[in-house]
């Protein structure tokens, strides 16, 4: 039996994540365990510190240097982690950044019929971005880098070797979002009995990319540039299976986290 107070959600399902939502989750477990459990720290052994120096000169004869010294360490290691979490933070906002600013561009293939779901969690991994189009499915990989003061930098994909402004990422981005098209292929497959291939993108915001070769199987490319090479894709992929993919995976979406 119910008590008559009791409540529950009106919600039968969750909401479907937005962009860059594993992002903004692993800042606040910086801001939650790094940063304020650091202050917290600190903040006790100031206290600490003031209360033996105040029974010091009141004649209790607690010697505070101890105290003190332990203070001024404590103090040493919270700034040097609050230094390090603020580094981890400006590239954690960097990368949401990037990832809604993609999101920006999809919604134009929003407003053509296509189907755009965000930040699809697996086992320790997320996809940022996964279209569902007549022609054709598209993982999309979002790689946001901060760009050098000076110079004409930019990306090249020779169809094996990536370049960030004449370097390879320390990260294999072609291994990572080809594994992640990969897995979502089996997950579909398994929930809807069917077999589609799926392309695997990585976009650049804010950087100038040199044209990828004719037929790469993976896509390189800035964002602006997503629209018009899907829609110049050949329709392959049936409306009642665009839905039929759309239902399942946006019931793993709410159902796995």
């Amino acid at each position: 039996m119910f008590k008559k107070n009791e409540k529950r959600s009106p919600f039968h399902d969750k909401p479907l994540r937005y962009p860059g939502q594993s992002i903004d989750d692993e800042i606040d477990q910086i801001y939650d365990n790094e940063i304020l459990e650091a202050v917290v720290y600190a903040t006790v052994f100031i206290i600490i510190t003031i209360l033996s120096w105040v029974n010091y000169f009141t004649k209790t004869f607690t010697d505070p240097i101890i105290m003190s010294i332990s203070t001024l360490i404590i103090i040493i290691i919270v700034a040097v982690k609050i230094i390090n979490a603020r580094r981890k933070l400006k590239c954690l906002k960097l990368g949401r950044d990037g990832e809604k600013i993609v999101a920006e561009y999809l919604d134009e293939l929003k407003r053509k019929g296509d189907t755009i779901f965000h930040d699809i969690v697996g086992n320790k991994f997320n996809i940022d971005h996964v279209v569902l189009s007549t022609h054709g499915l598209f993982v999309i990989e979002t790689k946001t880098r901060s760009k050098p003061l000076k110079g004409n930098p930019s990306i090249t994909y020779d169809g094996h070797k990536l370049l960030v402004d004449g370097l390879e990422p320390e990260r294999n981005a072609i291994e990572q979002v080809t594994a992640l098209s990969r897995w979502l292929e089996k997950e579909i497959k398994l929930t809807t009995g069917k077999y589609f291939p799926i392309r695997p993108v990585i976009v650049f915001p804010g950087w100038y990319v040199e044209p990828i070769p004719t037929g790469s199987s993976i896509w390189i490319l800035n964002p602006k540039a997503l629209i018009s090479f899907i829609h110049n894709e050949p329709i392959s992929i049936s409306e009642t299976d665009l839905c039929l993919i759309s239902f399942h995976l946006s019931r793993y979406i709410k159902t796995k986290y």
